[in-house]
């Protein structure tokens, strides 16, 4: 006999943990299920109070750890610090047709722990740029529509930022800002009388807390948030909406649970329920509800939706929608420099953000050869003892010279949006499974010509400015960018206002099995150049309200 739950929510990361929180306190008795353990708040934080020096190989990767982790291993995410809360590549591989770098988590709070926390709201411009494009289809809302909802997250989850009165970056419900340090204001003050006022650069907008909020500690400048903040002092799972879905009483929480099926009433024409994997055990368990949220990222969200073959290709797949459109942003590209004249001039601490120029490319009368465009983040800072001091060897000299700070440089890298293609997707690898005996996901994506042709102005216009800004020796970079390395993978589900063309509604809701909700990156119809996860909060808690309303009306 299954277990019944007014709601399921599958995954606990940003999304998850908001639609735990909303539906339990709207009154629903809610089953939030992990595939991964358990992360206590503060207690499992266990190397975050930690110096670099305490760890046997000072945050380095073992070959062993490269042996079992041959994805995680490509970039800088997977380190020494915190290695148990990215996924082992052994156990969960994936098929790459083409190149996808897909970092994952399994644990309570999923990706809500060791996210970058840049927090920014999309503007009209992002909204209506599918249509006013004709590219892909339409977004069946607009941001008065998500607004409201921005103002919600924001106030709760505690976003610090500056109000700046941009109108491809709207202002939100912030905090006081954290400073800008003094290199970067005198920047930033160029940069404005250089152009005119027509670009920006501004102290990003952080899930960082700069003053005690509902309960939490404000941000200490450590700069170790990737281990756990035992301050509370960033949002995630664990320090903000899981506490709050927990004092309800209406929240059972189970990790160890893999989601394999959702089970479909193809009387009823609506989902009943889903089908775990015990983790540990490898028994399987079914648990029934009224309403369904999926929020297990965006491709763990897909393999389950493509995996629920109810339906033909996967439940909620009437358009053939299902597992196409994947995007992520692209970046790894820009330019830095050394600055003169501020040798006397330091500042307090290891800031846990940076820099944000907002997009400025084809918009206001502004016309590139591309489409859409791309923001920059980075930061100045002067370099530390582990420099490099080409001209000194070993001895006093050297052990003196690095007592004090080294030269200040700034540099910016560049966040390029990246076009929704069909022929970009996901389906199931039925050749190959994983630790638990399931088929596995197999990706094929790339950058387009679109995306190349930016990456040429993302390079060209960091040096642009730097030089022009005074900063003396420019270099351009481009470290190469593949899908996947900058984990804001969305797409896959899209939402759209016809059910032949999409997978989800203006609420998040499946065309073809409407008491199922799908709120994470895979919703996305575009992919904006600004980092998402501030829209997944707001567009979980719209579903979320809109979803308890529909069962109250009986409609689900």
């Amino acid at each position: 006999m299954a277990e019944k739950y007014d709601a399921i929510v599958v995954g606990s990361g940003i999304s998850g943990g908001w639609a735990a929180k909303e539906l339990t306190e709207k009154g629903l008795k809610t089953l939030l299920l992990e595939r991964g353990k358990d992360v206590k708040h503060v207690t499992d934080y266990d190397t975050a109070t930690k110096n670099t020096w305490e760890f046997p190989h000072r945050g380095r990767i073992t070959n062993e750890m490269k042996a079992t982790h041959p994805v995680q291993k490509r970039d800088y995410p997977y380190s020494e610090f915190k290695p148990d809360w990215w996924v082992n590549d052994l156990d969960c591989p994936y098929t790459e047709v083409k190149r996808f770098d897909w970092y994952r988590g399994f644990h309570v709070g999923g990706k809500s722990l060791m996210w970058g926390r840049q927090s920014y709201r999309w503007s009209e411009f992002d909204f209506e740029a599918n249509a006013k494009d004709g590219i892909a289809i339409d977004w069946p809302i607009r941001y008065k529509d998500v607004a409201p909802w921005y103002d919600y997250v924001e106030q709760f989850a505690g976003i610090s930022g500056s109000m700046e009165g941009l109108a491809q970056l709207p202002d939100g419900k912030f905090l006081p800002p954290m400073d800008l340090n003094i290199v970067e204001k005198d920047v930033a003050a160029r940069i404005k009388k250089q152009y005119s006022g027509k670009r920006a650069m501004i102290i990003g907008r952080s899930a960082n807390l700069t003053q005690p909020h509902n309960g939490r500690g404000s941000c200490q400048y450590r700069d170790r948030c990737s281990r756990g903040c035992p301050y509370g002092a960033y949002f995630s799972t664990q320090s903000s909406t899981l506490p709050a879905a927990v004092a309800t009483g209406n929240l059972t929480l189970r990790p160890f649970s893999i989601v394999t099926q959702i089970l479909y009433d193809k009387d009823k024409k609506r989902a009943k329920g889903v089908l775990v994997i015990d983790a540990e055990t490898n028994q399987t368990i079914e648990y029934e509800a009224k309403v369904i949220f999926v929020c297990g990222s965006t491709l763990g969200s897909t393999f389950l939706l493509l995996n629920s073959a109810d339906q033909s290709g996967g439940i909620g797949n009437s358009s053939g929608q299902l597992g196409r459109n994947l995007m992520d942003h692209h970046f790894r590209c820009g330019a830095n420099g050394e600055v003169e004249g501020y040798d006397d001039k330091y500042y307090i601490g290891r800031r846990a953000n940076g820099i944000y120029i907002p997009r400025y490319r084809n918009l206001f009368g502004d016309k590139r050869e591309y489409l859409r465009g791309f923001g920059y983040q980075g930061g100045a800072s002067r370099q530390g003892w582990s420099r490099d001091v080409a001209e000194l060897n070993i001895g006093v000299e050297l052990k003196e010279a690095l007592t004090e700070p080294g030269k200040w440089t700034i540099g910016i890298t560049g966040f390029g949006e990246m076009l929704p293609y069909q022929e970009n997707r996901v389906t199931i690898d039925k050749t190959k499974k994983d630790k638990w005996g399931q088929y596995v996901l197999s990706i094929d994506c790339e950058l387009k010509d679109n995306e190349m042709r930016m990456r040429k102005d993302m390079i060209a216009d960091a040096v642009e400015m730097l030089e022009g800004a005074g900063i003396k020796n420019v270099r351009s970079f481009d470290n190469g960018s593949f899908p996947g390395m900058a984990i804001h993978e969305m797409g896959t589900a899209r939402m759209g206002a016809n059910p032949k063309e999409s997978v989800l509604n203006a609420w998040n809701q499946m065309h073809d099995a409407p008491n199922v909700f799908v709120t994470d990156g895979s919703c996305m119809t575009s992919a904006a150049c600004q980092n998402p996860s501030l829209t997944y909060m707001a567009l979980t808690a719209r579903a979320a309200n809109y979803a308890v309303e529909a069962l109250k009306k009986g409609n689900l």
